[in-house]
């Protein structure tokens, strides 16, 4: 098993044996932030579920940071056999941001940006939209360490409400949480392998024609339990009962 208590660093690639080097931005992390010297250990992801247990064989400090590593023993993680892919909808200010951040330590296996009807941030498909969308792709590199993941999710281009229902029949099961529908999560059937479709509406809630649509493709409205959740949050605990309640967890 690995060690849960070292910090996690990203690297394009991670060796299963020998020396490597850690450079860029990661690099000047490990050195500045976490201060991290000759003899001390460190883990290496390459965000896809291969991982390597280094030790930091010597550290160059500064503009152009790097460590010299060597690698103690490698191995991968596999995705679990039933992926959650969490359709987000866009929200003001940096609740979208803490919507991903806390999805991707919930386990979030993709993250599907949703242009809903009622969310007030809209993102165009310029500059603005494009910063956005960086941002959220940081967000979840940053979270995935922070809970010492082996998988980075995936964050997508957004999708329209058309886009979205097209996901959604793909899947083998697509929900949509809802507060105001009699359906409980509990009551589903769940699947134990494939690919499962979580939506989370805007502040605002989902528009009646939205969830006809993802309906038509298939989706189920359903509701956690008897609180209303804000769109930061909603999905962070939807995952952690879809752990609890599926195979996710074992």
């Amino acid at each position: 098993m690995p060690d849960t208590t070292l910090p996690v660093f990203l690297a394009d690639a991670v060796p299963t044996s020998g020396r490597t080097v850690l450079d860029g931005e990661e690099a000047r992390h490990a050195a500045t932030v976490r201060r991290l010297r000759a003899g001390e250990r460190l883990v290496l992801s390459d965000g896809a579920g291969g991982m390597a247990r280094c030790v930091v064989e010597a550290v160059q400090a500064g503009r152009d940071a790097s460590l010299t590593l060597t690698v103690e023993s490698h191995w991968t993680e596999e995705p679990p056999r039933l992926r959650v892919l969490v359709a987000q909808a866009l929200a003001k200010g940096d609740r979208g941001e803490l919507a991903v951040e806390l999805a991707t330590e919930a386990g979030a296996d993709a993250i599907v940006p949703w242009r809903a009807t009622r969310s007030i941030a809209k993102w165009d498909d310029g500059g603005r939209g494009g910063k956005a969308l960086t941002r959220w792709r940081a967000t979840a590199r940053a979270a995935a360490k922070q809970a010492r993941r082996a998988h980075v999710p995936d964050v997508t281009e957004p999708v329209d409400t058309r886009e979205l229902a097209g996901l959604a029949a793909t899947m083998s099961l697509a929900i949509v949480l809802e507060s105001d529908t009699p359906e409980r999560l509990i009551d589903l059937t769940l699947p134990d392998t494939g690919d499962l479709l979580l939506v989370v509406g805007p502040e605002g809630g989902i528009t009646d024609e939205e969830l006809a649509i993802l309906r038509e493709a298939g989706a189920r409205a359903v509701r956690l339990g008897t609180t209303v959740l804000r769109t930061s949050t909603a999905a962070a605990v939807a995952l952690g009962a879809l752990g609890a309640l599926t195979t996710r967890w074992q």
